[in-house]
């Protein structure tokens, strides 16, 4: 049976929502976004499967397609002024599920990103009956807003296979420098892979990919196949690193500069923070004159060994770590029955129930929060 590609139905969503008026062709193009993008398409654009987001510049959209292994660049050409959430939007999922004619358990939402220039939050969400993807707008008035794919300006760049396997996974994209990286999974033996696509973004071009390797320090062993969750690009005397992190929680980097498509890279696992856990999101904020990693994860374990009162919870990590000299079968562990231990790692109250969190601006935070089945989004603050 021939699977249909699925994206919301514009003109339904017009009825139920209305189109978020900064989308579309309508506008003159901003000369930031053309500066990323090449070849730009300004129809048609269809998801087979939504996935993972972030926001590059300019108003760029950085969206994983994981139906087809690919990552599309949208130019929202959301630059201009909105209402920032300033207090709790409770049932949010009834909310979005209203929007898409169904009920709030017929709602997956995939991820969740803040465009920095003005508040606005932007949702992937898939409608469970029939595998429809769209992309979603909430402002801080409760507005939610589709946004007009079938007209909005994108390119697409497929991410290569390994050998006659597929991508069967695109698990996170993010803007590092000169060039967007991807994480993956495509193959058998070395399934873990990091993908590099060079500035702009052409339509229809394709990227570099590595392999990875990575010490999971629960684990006791080197593995190959599981691929990296949450990641962020960071530079450390000048070179690129993804900071990753997995299941069973490792927090690994990998150098990324001066490789060949191809190669094969070894990562240095410098945290372990617990078995039982899937990372979600991750970001670096300042506080204390100290730089923290901030991650969120899945406790999938949660019911033989709670954490805290949710399965969703975060920490924050001392970024000195990065740095350490004991790393892999040595890494730090953080001290799993209490909330803070060893130095520079602590349990977030504030993150309990948090099943997706993005920086507005550094230590301010949009949470989506779950509690006992309910969702709501909320403006945070880290300690």
């Amino acid at each position: 049976m021939t699977r249909k590609i699925a994206t919301l139905s514009v003109v339904g969503l017009v009825l139920t929502i209305g189109v978020l008026a900064i989308t579309g062709s309508a506008a003159p193009a901003k000369k930031g976004a053309d500066r990323l993008l090449k070849n730009v398409q300004t129809k048609g654009l269809k998801f087979r499967q939504i996935g993972r987001m972030s926001f590059a510049t300019d108003g760029v959209l950085l969206v994983a397609d994981r139906g087809n292994g690919s990552v599309v660049a949208i130019d929202t050409g959301d630059t201009g002024s909105a209402t920032p959430l300033k207090k709790r939007i409770d049932n949010i999922d009834t909310l979005i599920a209203g929007a898409l004619g169904t009920k709030a358990s017929g709602v997956q939402i995939v991820d969740m990103v803040v465009n920095r220039i003005n508040g606005r939050i932007y949702l992937s969400v898939i409608r469970k009956q029939d595998g429809i993807s769209a992309l979603l707008t909430i402002d801080g008035s409760s507005k939610v807003a589709a946004v007009n794919l079938a007209k909005a300006r994108h390119v697409r760049i497929t991410l290569p296979g390994d050998g006659k396997a597929k991508v069967s996974n695109v698990t996170g994209v993010k803007l590092a420098g000169s060039r967007v990286l991807a994480a993956g999974q495509s193959g058998r033996e070395f399934a873990s892979k990091i993908y590099s696509i060079p500035l702009p973004l052409e339509h229809g071009n394709s990227a570099a990919v590595y392999s990875t390797e990575t010490f999971h320090v629960a684990h006791g062993r080197w593995e190959t196949r599981a691929p990296i969750q949450s990641f962020i690009p960071i530079k450390e005397k000048g070179k690129t690193y993804i900071v990753g992190s997995f299941n069973c929680t490792p927090i690994a980097k990998f150098p990324v500069d001066g490789l060949e498509s191809g190669a094969k890279i070894k990562g240095t696992s410098v945290v372990e923070l617990g078995s039982g856990n899937r990372p979600v999101d991750m970001f670096i904020y300042k506080k204390g004159g100290k730089d923290w990693l901030v991650t969120n994860t899945d406790r999938f374990h949660h019911k033989r060994r709670p954490i805290g009162p949710s399965q969703y919870w975060g920490c924050r990590v001392d970024m000195k770590y990065l740095g350490a000299k004991e790393t892999n079968e040595k890494a730090a562990r953080r001290t799993v029955k209490k909330k803070k231990g060893p130095e520079g790692m602590e349990v977030l109250d504030v993150l309990f129930g948090v099943k997706h969190i993005d920086q507005f601006a550094n230590d301010k935070v949009v949470v989506l929060r779950d509690t006992k089945g309910k969702l709501s989004l909320e403006p945070a603050v880290l300690p």
